[in-house]
């Protein structure tokens, strides 16, 4: 799976969302998801770079993509709604949604940790997954085939201490990948998670600041992974946690 080679066409035709697109994971996947036919939605809250994305994928000469910005830290039910409803109206489906997009903060022991960082980092990386797939599901029930793509972490399988609600948000997502994927067996859509490992990343740097960077696999280094899990060639596989680096 880490050397996946997809068919040059493996995504034609299909709409798929990548949330924090803007840059790091996000942004290389979702050039890989455009060079094999995807129309890319490429989500984001720094608007000058999903435009910058956007002109990337333009010069690839892949299908045009799609900008829709939204903070994921302060956006109500009814916005993602609301996104989920202008998805619908200007590209007319969903196949896909890639929740890449998270939140870390300086590592520190839980009881060090204020409620508001550990609410900030709850909402990001777990409550806007829920939000955000529950009002993209009408959406994605309509596609011959959706795959829906978690992001996880080490620490979200094995405890680790001062990851505090980082870690929690992710054995979280880990769940809510589980559950949903029972929930759905045997339908067209179906869920699985990624743990990207250590991975040349503005979040990684901001977690390991004395690490040498230069060590580490960049983000285009580990696509293969999300490009197999986003296509029909995964199609049996559903409630897995995936790593998309070798051990």
């Amino acid at each position: 799976m880490q050397d996946y080679q997809p068919a040059n066409n493996l995504l034609k035709d299909r709409v798929i969302l990548v949330t924090g697109a803007s840059d790091g994971i996000g942004k290389a996947v979702a050039r890989e998801y455009a060079k094999v036919g995807a129309t890319v939605v490429l989500h984001g809250r720094d608007i000058p770079k999903l435009e910058a994305v956007y002109d990337e994928i333009i010069a690839d000469g892949s299908p045009k993509p799609a900008i829709l910005p939204l903070n994921l830290l302060t956006a109500s039910a009814e916005q993602f709604k609301s996104l989920a409803e202008t998805i619908q109206s200007e590209l007319g489906r969903l196949d896909g949604i890639l929740h890449n997009a998270g939140m870390i903060s300086e590592l520190a022991p839980i009881e060090f940790t204020s409620a508001e960082t550990w609410n900030q980092i709850i909402q990001v990386n777990l409550n806007a997954v829920y939000l955000l797939t529950n009002a993209c599901m009408p959406l994605l029930r309509q596609s011959p085939s959706a795959s829906i793509i978690m992001t996880s972490s080490g620490v979200g399988k094995t405890g680790r201490a001062f990851w505090g609600p980082y870690a929690v948000s992710k054995f979280a997502i880990e769940g809510l990948t589980q559950v949903m994927a029972d929930e759905l067996d045997g339908s067209n859509i179906r869920v699985n998670a990624i743990n990207p490992g250590a991975t040349r990343t503005k979040m990684r740097a901001k977690a390991y600041p004395a690490e040498d960077k230069y060590q580490l696999k960049t983000p285009e280094q580990i696509t293969p992974t999300y490009l197999y899990l986003m296509g029909d060639d995964s199609g049996t596989i559903n409630g897995q946690s995936i790593d998309a680096q070798p051990k």
